[in-house]
């Protein structure tokens, strides 16, 4: 793990290889840990950057005023030379990580060269019905009253499928057991009830979708809708696989997101 400092803030992050930048925003009670086999894979061709988000994994929880999410992922993409005016990185957000990356689209436009976003909600308000959103919003604000024990039985099964071995559900439930309740409840308020459904349009770089076809929590409806309201975005949907298509299926998401970035490079 590397740190930087960004405002108030310490951030971590992990870093592989050379090659044009290629950023990954994780999602919710989960770090940079989840991506270690797409810093693997991916290494050999872009400098892969994965971020502990404020208030996850190593990194000091989100200091209040310090500005939403995107603009301090703008903070940290500059701080580290992986953005600027010669150099702009490709963004690949995971769920909450999926709403990061909208709102640095949405603050910092200059600064993504292609955006992928897999398993990707406008926010929830933006792709899920109100009651839905409130649902959700409960639900995660008494689970931070909780244990990770009580916790990990009910999510698991709305992030893997049943075909998820023991050794993928077990990376996916030692993330869980580490997360921070103060961080994941400063998180919830800043981006639980947030809707970027208006700002889908506005999107004007190369952008790809990557859904699991078994997804529960993000369906293939919320990718659909995505699809129709992102010009000229690029819909992929995994067979057989959930929420986190990358663990269940880390060859094909890898080779969809080379495959695709190699087309976009140059962008």
């Amino acid at each position: 793990m590397d740190t930087v400092t960004v405002g108030a803030q310490r951030i971590a992050y992990r870093a592989a290889g050379t090659g044009p930048p290629l950023v990954f925003l994780h999602g919710a009670y989960e770090d940079s840990r989840i991506w270690e086999r797409q810093l693997e894979d991916l290494s050999d061709e872009f400098t892969v950057v994965a971020w502990d988000s404020p208030g996850c994994g190593q990194s000091d929880d989100l200091v209040e005023g310090a500005g939403t999410l995107g603009e301090i992922l703008a903070s940290f993409l500059t701080t580290l030379g992986l953005a600027g005016r010669t150099r702009r990185p490709h963004v690949l957000g995971l769920s909450f990580g999926s709403v990061v990356a909208l709102d640095l689209w949405k603050e910092h436009p200059e600064i993504p060269a292609t955006l992928i976003l897999a398993s990707a909600y406008a926010g929830w308000a933006g792709s899920l019905s109100p009651e839905e959103v409130e649902r959700r919003y409960r639900q995660v604000s008494a689970e931070l009253e909780k244990p990770p024990s009580e916790i990990i039985p009910v999510w698991l099964p709305t992030l893997l499928t049943e075909r998820a071995t023991e050794p993928m559900k077990a990376q996916v439930a030692n993330l869980f057991e580490d997360f921070r309740p103060s961080g994941m409840r400063a998180l919830l308020a800043a981006s639980g009830r947030t809707d970027y459904s208006t700002v889908l349009p506005t999107i004007t770089v190369p952008t790809l979708l990557l859904y699991g076809a078994a997804d529960v929590r993000s369906p293939v409806t919320v990718a659909e809708d995505m699809h129709r309201r992102i010009p000229g975005s690029e819909l992929v949907i995994l067979p057989d696989v959930g929420h986190l298509s990358f663990v269940e299926a880390p060859e094909a998401f890898d080779a969809s997101v080379r495959r695709w970035l190699q087309a976009h490079s140059q962008t």
